[in-house]
């Protein structure tokens, strides 16, 4: 009795946070650290990957929430490079999961799905899921959602720069000529996000106060919004806080 009734004032709070929303100040991408699934696991009694396949399937509750909104673009963290280290045992179901996430998007009908990380350090079976996913959902109306997955900042930054260097090398051009001419936006446009609009918000859930190392380039001018719930557990009313959050912020870009 006592769940049911906490349920519904849950449920109720939320319609409240969500009908004093801003929605002229709704961010338009929006970046999340889905932190949290092993410390939720281990709370519960439960195994890492019951904890991971918690997360997973909340992942389609998040976009739900942000297609009621005008968001349009989803950045999702699943996999850092730092990941990839863990031992085997971990590290093999995780990308089984991940993978499984990625084909439920793909499936879903209602998103476009584009990989943001360093494919070549995945393993083929994981390369091959995000190549299929992202040229089945690339004509799709409706959010874009980047799965970020065998993603890092620094590297996102060293293969924009050796990715420019590449093509300015192919054009002709001398490295003197590149140094002289190199702006913001020749880097810009070699990043895994491309043609995308910098993220406004990033939230990371399970109470961490840092980045990581996600979007360093990007996220020069977001604003950040750092939840105590741990991922599994994260609710539509604490989306909606943070989004009313950042709608009562004073975005200055740096000025």
């Amino acid at each position: 009795m006592k769940s049911t009734l906490r349920r519904w004032a849950v449920r109720l709070y939320a319609r409240r946070v969500g009908g004093r929303l801003d929605t002229e100040r709704v961010p338009k991408h929006i970046g999340v650290i889905l932190d949290g699934n092993r410390r939720w696991a281990r709370e519960s009694g439960g195994t890492a990957s019951q904890g991971h396949r918690a997360g997973a399937a909340k992942i389609r509750e998040l976009l739900g929430w942000c297609a009621e909104t005008e968001v349009e673009v989803v950045t999702l963290w699943l996999l850092s490079t730092d990941n990839l280290s863990r031992p085997k045992e971990e590290l093999v179901p995780l990308l089984t999961i991940v993978e499984g996430a990625v084909r439920d998007l793909a499936e879903d009908g209602r998103w476009r799905v584009h990989h943001v990380g360093a494919l070549e350090v995945l393993p083929e079976r994981t390369q091959r899921v995000l190549r299929d996913a992202q040229e089945a959902t690339a004509g799709r109306p409706g959010i874009v959602v980047n799965v970020a997955v065998g993603y890092g900042g620094r590297q996102e930054i060293t293969d924009a720069v050796r990715s420019l260097l590449a093509k300015r090398a192919a054009d002709g051009d001398t490295l003197e000529r590149v140094a002289e001419t190199l702006g913001v936006e020749d880097i810009s446009e070699h990043l895994y996000t491309r043609g995308q609009p910098d993220p406004d918000l990033v939230i990371r859930t399970s109470g961490e106060q840092r980045l990581s190392g996600f979007m360093l380039w990007q996220s020069a001018h977001s604003e950040y919004y750092f939840c105590e719930v741990h991922w599994p557990a994260f609710r539509k009313v604490d989306f909606l806080r943070a989004l009313r959050d950042y709608a009562a912020r004073h975005r200055r870009f740096g000025q």
